[in-house]
């Protein structure tokens, strides 16, 4: 018998987040969403509407480029919060990290910009809809950062918090190209 079976690591029982979690440390402020995570219903969603309510409160005080590198910085900062509040949470991908949906969908609307409110509506719900169902290439890029059972958290399960999105984002937008071009 392995000592692992006589022996299985210790890990931390899953923590519900809470606005107490959510006020204790930088990282799970920014992971999940400035609050916004918190949601009972639909986190992910509430998480993606407050993207889209700071996109549009910033955009005209943000060139593109200046965009470019608030989307830079938010991919590392996220990488560091979402894998910190995941840590803390024991739980390789809550669903209260909304961090992931609020950075992929500032890049939908970045590279869709200017658009109606129609198709910043369409990229919205194509956008939940590539997240939420995760079909093909966003399943599997789901998937390629999970951790094995009873593997610590790490830095590879943060990225994979936030691949999922950026994946189901580059769907939505290729979708809203062929719309365009059509």
């Amino acid at each position: 018998m392995s000592d692992d079976a006589l022996h299985p690591p210790v890990r931390p029982a899953p923590r519900k987040p809470t606005v107490r979690f959510l006020f204790s440390h930088p990282a799970h402020f920014i992971a999940l969403g400035f609050g916004s995570g918190l949601s009972p219903v639909a986190p992910g969603t509430v998480g993606t509407l407050w993207a889209w309510l700071v996109f549009l409160l910033l955009q005209p005080l943000l060139s593109p480029l200046r965009w470019g590198l608030v989307i830079v910085v938010a991919l590392v900062v996220g990488w560091w919060a979402c894998t910190v509040a995941a840590r803390h949470l024991a739980v390789a991908d809550p669903g209260a990290i909304v961090w992931d949906e609020v950075v992929a969908f500032w890049i939908v609307l970045w590279l869709v910009m200017p658009a109606s409110g129609w198709t910043q509506l369409a990229a919205f719900a194509l956008f939940r809809a590539f997240d939420a169902a995760k079909p093909g290439p966003v399943a599997w890029a789901d998937q390629l950062f999970k951790g094995k059972r009873n593997q610590p958290i790490g830095w590879r399960q943060g990225l994979g918090i936030l691949f999922d999105d950026l994946v189901a984002a580059l769907c939505a937008l290729i979708l809203i190209a062929l719309w365009r071009w059509w």
